[in-house]
């Protein structure tokens, strides 16, 4: 999976090939049409899907380690992985998610659903730490959906302008409105 969703951030899926995906991975070629018989699109499915999981997992990892846990420094914490490796490694690599669904939202119901799915799934922890944070459940949720779009449209707008003004435009201007969500009786951080 960590071999697709890699070569889909770079590539998209339209020029991510089966075979691309053996020789990055260094796996037998045979090994594919056995784990994968449903071929490319299940592969693809399972990449997204994947990143979708690991998307959440790091929500929790980035509230952890926040000295000052508030919704503002949550989205400056995932916004800054993304500075950082186009900092570092430049603006090749995108979003996996957002790949998939530009290559194949027209085209293949079931890759589109699973990249629903997948930022589902991220969603849903992004509300639920905002909720620790002190957010009302009933803002939680559009605020996630706001944080994602905001972010995943900045990684867009970053890698065309090769610039990362655009993270950090996003992030001075959503942490007000983020941290000012905050119901202090609610915190519980």
């Amino acid at each position: 999976m960590l071999s697709a969703a890699q070569l889909v951030r770079i590539q998209g899926v339209g020029a991510t090939g089966m075979r691309d995906v053996v020789a990055h991975a260094e796996a037998p070629r045979g090994s594919l049409q056995h784990y994968f018989p449903g071929g490319k699109d299940q592969l693809i499915a399972e990449a997204v899907t994947w990143a979708g999981d690991y998307a959440a997992r790091r929500v929790a990892r980035f509230a952890a380690k926040l000295e000052d846990p508030t919704p503002g420094n949550l989205f400056a914490a995932m916004a800054a992985q993304w500075t950082d490796e186009f900092t570092t490694s430049g603006f090749d690599a995108g979003c996996p998610l957002v790949a998939t669904v530009a290559d194949t939202a027209a085209t293949s119901d079931s890759l589109r659903e699973a990249v629903g799915k997948a930022f589902e799934g991220w969603q849903r922890p992004v509300a639920a730490t905002l909720e620790q944070f002190g957010v009302p459940p009933a803002r939680s949720a559009s605020l996630a959906v706001l944080m994602l779009s905001a972010l995943e449209g900045a990684i867009v707008l970053a890698r065309a302008h090769q610039d990362v003004a655009p993270l950090e435009t996003v992030v001075a201007e959503l942490r007000p409105l983020l941290d000012g969500a905050v119901d202090r009786r609610r915190r519980r951080v």
